[in-house]
């Protein structure tokens, strides 16, 4: 493959790029190749494929809500080429077997690279340990109890311990449920107006704060699931200053939505952590621009109409991303100036490599060719229908967006590509 007259992310000049086996093989100007495909990049941007560390992809057990197959198909779409998928699935994945069976299953049917995280204890909410280094030799990428957090503090060092022995991180999430009160949206003025249950931005920072104490005595990479609130990221910047092997992800609606934002009593606003005040969304952008966040990740989430139709009192957690979410983050961020398209693309790609410790983040002869080329000026509408994602819930849906994804290449080959 020839990539003519692209531009890569940070440079002011177009370039070709050739891809062999997979690879990216050449750089150079007014390359004079024979390829079997030539793909004309004038006017487009070339970017690193981008990482999402966390997705669900709902099989097995929840297939009415999206496969490996649709949910990889939504990442390509959205310009993803590798993805981490949570293990809060039906079998949980908590032994050799059911995992074997899920990255089986990962590579079969994905058209982006799936990395997998297991779960720390058994069935996600016991506190019976997994094998750690049985389900890391086989092919986990990390331990990850997503969706509930480990109540028990004592479970949550002897993770810690386990995972430090196997060089894993442990990716939490991150929530007191005794704090929790059956709250469906965030504490404050518009839970009052709705006549909501709240959520306190406590049930989060509390946990955090013991999360990272036992971090500090562990050494673990303790990498914290979408931080929603202001006490959290000055927990982490502290943590960081004092040398904990800490990361942490924000997620692009916990960036650009806040509760005064929640006008009506709308399911599609409901999420787990829920929208928090604006004050916290402006700590989420400053933490996210000066490395305090180092990450940003969909928490891709799709439910079924059903699940998330009715009140936020009964509907279900949860919105999906995938699809929008740089279209959504160049508009809101990169376009009014707050962010630099540099500094965005290092926060979707560069960065999850490297606190994972992936092969890819970058644009360079020799590295694996997942690239990802943008219309950076191209405007549409925000419309599901167009969408590879079973899951519809999204409180962005009708939006007008500057930028798109134009095509995703994976390991050298087409996973997406738009029609125009």
């Amino acid at each position: 493959m020839l990539i003519k007259n692209i531009t890569r992310v940070g440079e002011n000049h177009p370039s070709d790029m050739q891809i062999v086996d997979g690879r990216i093989a050449r750089i150079g100007h007014d390359l004079a190749v024979q390829d079997d495909q030539v793909i004309d990049g004038t006017g487009l941007t070339a970017a690193p494929g981008f990482i999402d560390v966390h997705v669900h992809f709902r099989e097995p057990g929840f297939t009415r809500k999206e496969t490996i197959k649709t949910g990889s198909q939504a990442a390509a779409h959205g310009g993803y080429t590798t993805v981490v998928a949570m293990p809060n699935l039906d079998p949980v994945p908590d032994n050799i077997n059911d995992l074997k069976q899920l990255l089986d299953k990962n590579r079969t049917d994905g058209v982006v690279h799936i990395e997998q995280f297991a779960p720390m204890t058994k069935a996600l909410t016991t506190t019976d340990l997994v094998d750690f280094t049985a389900l890391k030799q086989l092919g986990a990428l990390g331990f990850s109890n997503d969706g509930k957090g480990v109540q028990d503090a004592q479970t949550m060092l002897q993770a810690m311990q386990d995972a430090a022995k196997v060089n894993a991180p442990i990716a939490a999430h991150i929530e007191d449920e005794s704090l929790v009160n059956h709250g469906v949206i965030n504490a404050g003025p518009t839970a009052t107006k709705l006549g909501l249950p709240g959520i306190s931005n406590e049930s989060e920072s509390s946990q955090l704060a013991r999360d990272l104490q036992l971090a500090a005595s562990t050494g673990v990479h303790y990498h914290a699931c979408h931080i929603s609130t202001r006490q959290s990221v000055e927990l982490i910047r502290h943590a960081k200053a004092a040398g904990v092997n800490v990361t942490a992800e924000v997620s692009p609606h916990h960036l650009l939505l806040d509760d005064s934002m929640i006008l009506r009593d709308d399911p599609m606003f409901k999420m787990n952590p829920p929208l928090r005040s604006p004050e916290d969304r402006n700590a989420l952008i400053i933490g996210l621009l000066d490395g305090t966040l180092d990450m940003i990740a969909t928490d891709h989430a799709p439910h079924t109409q059903a699940e998330k139709s009715g009140s936020m009192a009964t509907a279900a957690f949860g919105i999906v991303g995938l699809e929008t979410a740089f279209s959504l983050l160049h508009t809101h961020l990169v376009v009014p100036g707050i962010m630099p398209l540099t500094t965005l693309i290092d926060k979707m790609s560069g960065n999850p490599a490297r606190a994972f410790h992936l092969n890819a983040g970058e644009l360079s002869v020799g590295q694996v060719a997942d690239i990802t080329l943008l219309d950076l000026n191209k405007q549409t509408t925000i419309d599901p229908t167009t969408w590879y994602s079973k899951g519809t819930n999204s409180p962005f849906i009708g939006q007008t967006v500057t930028g798109m994804v134009h095509t995703t290449i994976v390991a050298g080959h087409i996973a997406y590509q738009t029609e125009d």
